[in-house]
């Protein structure tokens, strides 16, 4: 997919589907791969930030010494999981869980990637996008995002669309990782991370899919778009069953 078409599709997503702001590339640069030039280089930011970023129009660079999350720092391969985390003992001081054995659970069934795999993640708005992103995390409103997983649902033959969550690592794991890893689209209800650090809204969660099925959702977004969603919004069938009810029928 030529760049020129990545950018078109996600304008075209965005108007189509009304979101709030820009779908978000996310590039994972190999060692020794040269970041591109011009993009922020973040520092003390944890990756749903960089999300967060990207989503409103920023070019950013987050690396293993900029990254400040240490469950996503683990996530990328970036650093090893620190003791509090692994033995579930952290999540219950954020109040997250009160069984440190469930939270060591959930570390425990956590996707990764390899160690040193990855040595940097690119992310940008993907309207502007200068480089082939390998994944396309998008925030916003669920109903928009269920269109998405319909559009999505259609691309790929009509095969349902399966979700894995812990409710934990939303935008790192369940939205960028997992995508990567089993090349299918992931969606998430959010964490607590990225709904404390960020401006993602109490009506919004997150998704995500590898870039290669961004031809195929656009171009079913676009087929939705004709009838399907303006009716859906338009709650015809609601809107009479409200007149009905009060006809008195």
């Amino acid at each position: 997919m030529q760049l020129d078409e990545v950018r078109a599709s996600a304008a075209r997503i965005a108007a189509w589907l009304g979101l709030r702001g820009s779908l978000v590339g996310v590039r994972l640069l190999a060692p020794g791969e040269e970041p591109p030039g011009g993009a922020e280089v973040l520092h003390h930011h944890r990756y749903c930030q960089a999300v967060t970023h990207a989503r409103h129009g920023a070019s950013v660079i987050l690396g293993r010494e900029g990254i400040s999350c240490p469950a996503a720092a683990r996530a990328f391969g970036f650093r090893v999981l620190p003791e509090q985390l692994q033995s579930g003992k952290g999540l219950v001081g954020f109040g997250i869980v009160s069984d440190p054995a469930v939270g060591q659970r959930m570390f425990e069934g956590m996707s990764t990637l390899a160690p040193g795999s990855v040595a940097a993640l690119h992310l940008f708005p993907l309207d502007r996008a200068e480089h082939a992103p390998d994944v396309v995390v998008v925030e916003d409103e669920v109903e928009k995002l269920m269109w998405l997983a319909l559009a999505s649902l259609h691309a790929t033959g009509g095969a349902r669309v399966q979700s894995s969550t812990a409710v934990l690592q939303a935008t790192c794991v369940d939205a960028t990782i997992l995508p990567y890893l089993e090349h299918r689209m992931n969606l998430s209800y959010g964490c607590y991370g990225c709904r404390e650090a960020t401006d993602i809204g109490q009506d919004e969660a997150v998704l995500g899919f590898p870039a290669a099925l961004l031809p195929g959702i656009a171009s079913h977004v676009e087929f939705l778009a004709r009838r399907a969603i303006p009716a859906a919004r338009a709650k015809g069938a609601w809107r009479a069953l409200d007149q009905e009810r009060q006809r008195g029928g």
